[in-house]
């Protein structure tokens, strides 16, 4: 038995990249800082930030770029994946990021989703994900998951 599962609470560092395949499957990339805090043995207060990559597919990436921006806080849970491939010198290059299958947005709206969601009403999302959560909050506050039947590799990846 092996279990590959990633569970992270962090900040955005860059606003989230969507692109789509060639067979039109959205994926959503962006980057997620988490931070340790600790005293030294001094007395010192210390920190320590990991950075971590994070790949989204599907309708769920398609909501990640539209409410997500730089700065904004989000859980998420997921795989870690690496994938490989030779650059222009030949070089055997490594990439490992986590391909979330469940992200929930923290925190308030940032400009950017507040702005896609109430001043272009007629791009707003239909369905479930479009209506204000049953207990009164917004979209925000819902946990999307990823369809777990959609299978994707390495050689979907545009980037």
């Amino acid at each position: 038995m092996s279990v590959n599962k990633v569970i992270l609470l962090g900040r955005l560092g860059q606003d989230p990249e969507l692109k789509y395949t060639p067979n039109g499957s959205a994926v959503c990339s962006f980057s997620l800082a988490t931070s340790e805090n600790w005293l030294d043995k001094s007395g010192q207060k210390q920190e320590r930030t990991e950075w971590h990559r994070i790949v989204v597919w599907g309708k769920l990436g398609e909501l990640c770029n539209q409410y997500l921006a730089k700065g904004r806080q989000c859980f998420l849970e997921g795989r870690i994946q690496t994938r490989s491939w030779d650059d222009k010198e030949g070089q055997k290059r490594y990439m490992t990021e986590i391909n979330a299958t469940s992200v929930q947005f923290l925190g308030a709206n940032s400009e950017r989703g507040a702005q896609t969601s109430a001043d272009r009403p007629s791009q707003r999302q239909e369905g479930p994900a479009s209506q204000p959560a049953a207990n009164g909050g917004s979209v925000l506050d819902k946990d999307y998951q990823m369809n777990p039947d959609a299978t994707f590799t390495a050689d979907d990846i545009p980037f």
